[in-house]
């Protein structure tokens, strides 16, 4: 006599996964391997930064060891990278709120309207990414000399976010574009106005964007070298890139002191990217999916 189990006793029947190919067989080390060296050809000029930074003047150890602080001291008060550390700062704030501010409103109108030569426009900004900073060096000296902004740092400020918009309006108005309108309208009907309506709707879902906009503006502007080279001349408004190189002498140049100072141009970047990545990484695929 036969008996059958019932359905539910019966046992799951046991899937066996396909044979993978030949390229999906991939070992750990053809893949770590890569990386390591990479890894290792990157940080390498960091570790020797941090040795001349942290090490004795004279020593010529592998280890910053005894560590000292004598060659951050020399360049924060000795040679000025405090007023140039303000100088930075503060062109940066200020290139990271007004690239912000202009590319929210224009990025919106891009995303929300159509009028006619939209297109044309989108074109034209992705064009300015071609042009380099150094082509339009005479002409943004000879508009800043007219305007009375030549050694002032309000001229970094503009130069940067000039050429920080054409790239922001795309990132904000792409991002814009994969926020439903059916919301907005929504407020809308609940009697909000449009501007309370983005207020209230758009704007919370615009973080990751914002904080990417703003981080790209910021670290920028922070390590730009050739503005702040060609429009600036009086050494009390130097930022740090410029402070940097006049640590280089014509005869000699002090290792430690310039060690230092790239640590303290290179902290503020380091600690911001490792505050937002998650956001730029967010706000970078959002921007660029065309909605």
């Amino acid at each position: 006599m036969t008996t059958t189990l019932p359905r539910a006793q019966l046992p799951a029947p046991v899937r066996t996964p396909p044979p993978r190919s030949r390229a999906q067989r991939v070992s750990r080390w053809q893949i770590y391997l890569p990386l390591g060296l990479y890894l290792l050809f990157t940080l390498v000029p960091f570790y020797w930064m941090l040795v001349f930074a942290f090490r004795p003047r004279g020593s010529d150890s592998l280890l910053p060891w005894p560590i000292t602080f004598d060659n951050f001291a020399t360049v924060w008060t000795g040679m000025g990278f405090g007023v140039f550390f303000q100088n930075s700062l503060l062109v940066g704030v200020a290139s990271l709120i007004s690239t912000t501010v202009i590319a929210l409103s224009g990025g919106y109108a891009l995303a929300r309207y159509s009028f006619r030569g939209r297109q044309l426009f989108l074109v034209a900004m992705l064009c300015t990414q071609f042009i380099p900073g150094a082509m339009m060096l005479i002409p943004l000296f000879e508009i800043f000399r007219t305007l009375g902004l030549v050694n002032s740092l309000w001229a970094l400020v503009i130069a940067e976010t000039v050429f920080q918009l054409p790239l922001s309006l795309i990132l904000i108005s792409g991002f814009i574009r994969n926020i439903p309108v059916e919301l907005e309208q929504a407020a809308w009907v609940d009697g909000c106005s449009r501007l309370r309506g983005f207020f209230a709707v758009v704007l919370p879902m615009l973080r990751p964007a914002l904080i990417a906009v703003g981080s790209f503006a910021f670290i920028h502007s922070w390590n730009n070298f050739l503005f702040a080279l060609m429009f600036v001349s009086e050494q009390e408004k130097f930022t740090l890139p410029v402070g940097l190189a006049f640590t280089i002498g014509e005869f000699s140049v002090d290792f430690g002191a310039l060690a230092a100072g790239g640590v303290v141009a290179a902290v503020p970047v380091v600690l911001v990217f490792a505050v937002i990545q998650r956001y730029l990484v967010q706000g970078m695929s959002a921007g660029a999916v065309k909605g």
